[in-house]
């Protein structure tokens, strides 16, 4: 997908062709996700998988600023579909929200793990 913006002058991004390639972004972050939590998965140790409230609450925290960042981000598709913007313009920042939320909720558990409830 970043490869079509840069290569696209900035009077036709409206009008270029983004549908495949962002949903072939859609697709290889699913399919990327699930590898990585499948090798994770099985790269632990047995004993570790168990979760105890501390992982369940971190999850739970997790989640919930996702939950915010997406409610926030998703803001701006919804401004743009009232004033009528580009199809474009609509879908590309709403996968940027679901993008922000993602890592929003991953860097949220990661600070969470590394510094403690």
């Amino acid at each position: 997908m970043i490869a079509l913006l840069l290569r696209m002058p900035a009077e036709g991004l409206a009008a270029a062709h983004y549908v495949t390639p962002l949903l072939v972004a859609v697709g290889a972050s699913m399919v990327l996700n699930i590898a990585a939590v499948t090798v994770a998965a099985g790269a632990a140790p047995k004993d570790v998988q168990a979760l105890d409230e501390r992982d369940r609450a971190i999850g739970r925290l997790g989640e919930y600023v996702g939950f915010y960042v997406m409610s926030i981000a998703a803001l701006v598709p919804l401004v743009l579909a009232m004033r009528e913007a580009p199809y474009f313009w609509i879908a590309n920042s709403l996968y940027l929200a679901f993008v922000l939320a993602a890592l929003a909720s991953a860097a949220v558990k990661i600070v969470a793990y590394r510094r403690g409830m």
